[in-house]
């Protein structure tokens, strides 16, 4: 397929020729939370077609932005991963995500729930550095069969998945509901009392994290 281009001696317009095709962009969400296999790639990708990601992983390949490689054994599993450039993307990934925010639905009925490695990317893209000032914990995240481990340290923030730290708060709800909490749909106590979510560990942890790192706390942190 014979590539588009602006034409235009902008940097900006360079930049959407690589970036600017339909699901290029949400390709690289998925990416900038690490490596990820095809599968992993089409089931965070509600309604891609397979010619289609494909199309887009070998044009981003050519263009410097990814690379393949094979795990080691006993995976030996093929996985695309961003390359240093693609990984220059992130903050104007966050960046975005943040702006788009102000459009998000007041219901999430009819939309496809997000992948971990968009979950990852939100909490990032909504973590108040300065809120988290002096706070040292690990939130770990049960979200349906998935495991995300927050970890707040002194203003810093890092988010994984899997289970590498012992959690001071552990989290177990279904993708529907954190999605609620998230963006102060839900309220944490309804959650809580509903059974909607369940909390093992400080009681007043789900609050806290909300507040540092969601699209709830934002919110909060506006009206206050």
């Amino acid at each position: 397929m014979k590539s588009r281009s602006y034409n235009q001696f902008c940097a900006l317009a360079f930049a959407l020729d690589i970036l600017g095709e339909r699901w290029t962009l949400l390709i690289i969400r998925e990416l900038l939370a690490g490596p990820r296999r095809f599968k992993d790639l089409i089931d965070g990708l509600p309604d891609v077609s397979t010619n289609l990601l494909s199309e887009r992983l070998k044009s981003l390949e050519q263009q410097g932005i990814i690379i393949r490689r094979v795990l080691p054994p006993p995976a030996g599993s093929t996985v695309y991963e961003l390359t240093p450039v693609g990984q220059g993307l992130e903050q104007a990934v966050l960046e975005l995500g943040k702006w788009g925010s102000q459009f998000l639905p007041q219901s999430l009925d009819g939309l496809a729930m997000p992948s971990v490695g968009a979950t990852t990317l939100a909490i990032k893209a909504f973590f108040h550095p300065e809120q988290a000032r002096g706070v040292d914990e690990t939130y770990e995240l049960h979200l349906g069969h998935e495991v995300l481990q927050v970890w707040i340290q002194d203003g810093a923030l890092r988010v994984q998945q899997g289970q590498t730290r012992t959690a001071d708060a552990v989290l177990f709800t279904e993708m529907p509901v954190f999605m609620g909490l998230f963006s102060g749909q839900i309220q944490p106590d309804e959650a809580l009392a509903s059974g909607l979510a369940r909390i093992e560990g400080d009681s007043d942890a789900l609050s806290r994290f909300l507040r540092l790192s969601s699209v709830a706390g934002t919110i909060t942190s506006k009206a206050g």
